[in-house]
């Protein structure tokens, strides 16, 4: 497996874990916003907006461009990159997995399609 920065992967988790950022992220996906273009969807301060733009901010996902009174955030999308391929490796383990299942039922399908019907032995009754 790639060796991942703990703390890069903890950042970037963490961050896309709030359905806010992530929507934040997503609205950042079209074009550069200002924050309070940003908070606008939400019922929020610009102050709540701006600290979930700081985890984004942390996590290396926004870039803030600070000119006199305005803030513009720019979407950073390279560190999704990291998080992408850390999941990657959990994609391979499980499709390993699921391939090893299948090959067996179908082993085992076999087996059966091959073995002749026993019939099941009858009880005597009693009178």
């Amino acid at each position: 497996m790639v060796e991942f920065n703990p703390r890069s992967l903890d950042a970037l988790f963490h961050a896309l874990s709030d359905p806010t950022r992530r929507a934040m992220l997503q609205t950042l996906s079209t074009r550069s916003h200002k924050v309070g273009e940003l908070a606008a969807p939400f019922d929020m301060s610009l102050a709540a907006a701006s600290k979930h733009i700081k985890v984004l901010e942390q996590a290396g996902l926004v870039r803030r461009e600070v000119r006199g009174r305005t803030h513009t955030c720019h979407l950073e999308a390279l560190p999704l990159h990291a998080g992408l391929a850390w999941l990657r490796h959990y994609e391979r383990f499980w499709r390993d997995r699921l391939d090893a299942l299948e090959a067996l039922l179908r082993s085992s399908d076999a087996t059966a399609a091959a073995t002749p019907d026993i019939p099941a032995p009858t009880r005597k009754e009693t009178p």
